[in-house]
């Protein structure tokens, strides 16, 4: 029965991985990074964990923990925007899904570079919308160069979450 027991509350903790990494990436996201150039625009690690997860594992990544994870990020970069990431995340998941069929299974290239027409599409969704909200046209070059240093870094992130997939997630 104890047995039972310690097996469920692993699998609960199994099941917890996407998301508690996905918060990690949140606050990697908002902690400065001390490299020359990069407090120009950060990547995007919130975003990375959110394509990976959409992409493997949707159903350990459901639009609530999108939702929250998008209004952590929010909050936490004290953006006056509260919502956009989660609108934001919660779009890019939904184009995700649509497809995924075609890209789960596919080399990491294709998932590259489908993580760059993710990323131009997310960043460039913000970007639109600050400029909207705000009604101050802003130069979009901060925001090109936050898509490709976030495409840049995307294969780190790609290695160590399947690396969490792997070692943890086998189990689920």
């Amino acid at each position: 029965m104890r047995h039972a027991f310690l097996q469920r509350d692993a699998q609960v903790i199994y099941r917890l991985v996407p998301l508690t990494s996905s918060v990690f990436a949140v606050i990697l996201s908002v902690v400065p990074l001390q490299v020359p150039g990069l407090a120009v625009a950060m990547p995007a690690f919130a975003l990375m964990a959110v394509y990976y997860w959409t992409v493997y594992r949707p159903d350990l990544m459901p639009p609530s923990a999108i939702f929250v994870i998008g209004i952590m990020l929010d909050v936490l970069d004290g953006t006056p925007y509260i919502g956009l990431s989660s609108l934001t995340f919660l779009i890019l998941r939904s184009l995700i899904l649509v497809f995924r069929g075609r890209a789960a299974n596919q080399e990491f290239a294709l998932i590259w570079a489908g993580f760059f027409a993710a990323a131009a599409v997310a960043i460039g969704l913000q970007w639109l919308a600050i400029c909207l909200l705000s009604m101050t046209p802003l130069a979009p070059r901060p925001f090109m160069f936050q898509v490709l240093v976030t495409v840049a870094v995307f294969p780190i992130a790609d290695y160590v979450l399947a690396q969490l997939q792997r070692r943890l997630l086998l189990r689920v």
